[in-house]
């Protein structure tokens, strides 16, 4: 049997062992160096100006194929989720939501990782996925 601390990055990755907010936090980083490499690569191509109209074309026929569209499709995606899960954050680290501390008597349960927060981590989720679903109903032209 393997003891639960020596688990190394795999038990601290583990969604099953901490539920829905371990989930969040990693999304919450994926996406923000998801987003992080898209701002480099926009950077980049709106640098594509600086060749004319015939480069600028070229460039953006790369968004007009149907793995141009998916990418800009995952792109919202992750901007709906980071921004939501964002103020879910904020909101959480100013003590909205958060409930009245208690005594830390064992089994503790954290009461800031309570149903509302749980809520707001679904919501995200929810909300990243219709904004996806719009986005390549817009692109996909149906």
């Amino acid at each position: 049997m393997k003891d639960e601390n020596k688990e190394g990055i795999g038990g601290m990755a583990n969604p099953g062992r901490y539920g829905i907010e371990r989930i969040a936090y990693w999304l919450m980083r994926l996406t923000g160096l998801g987003l992080l490499g898209y701002f480099i690569a926009h950077i980049y191509e709106t640098s594509s100006i600086l060749q004319g109209k015939m480069g600028w074309d070229e460039f953006l026929e790369l968004t007009q194929t149907t793995e141009g569209h998916l990418f800009l499709t995952l792109v919202i995606g992750m901007c709906v989720f980071h921004t939501v899960n964002g103020i879910r954050i904020m909101l959480g680290h100013g003590g909205v939501g958060v409930g009245k501390p208690g005594r830390p008597d064992y089994p503790y349960t954290p009461a800031s990782q309570n149903a509302r927060h749980k809520i707001g981590i679904y919501t995200a989720i929810v909300l990243a996925a219709i904004a996806m679903m719009y986005g390549m109903a817009v692109m996909f032209g149906e």
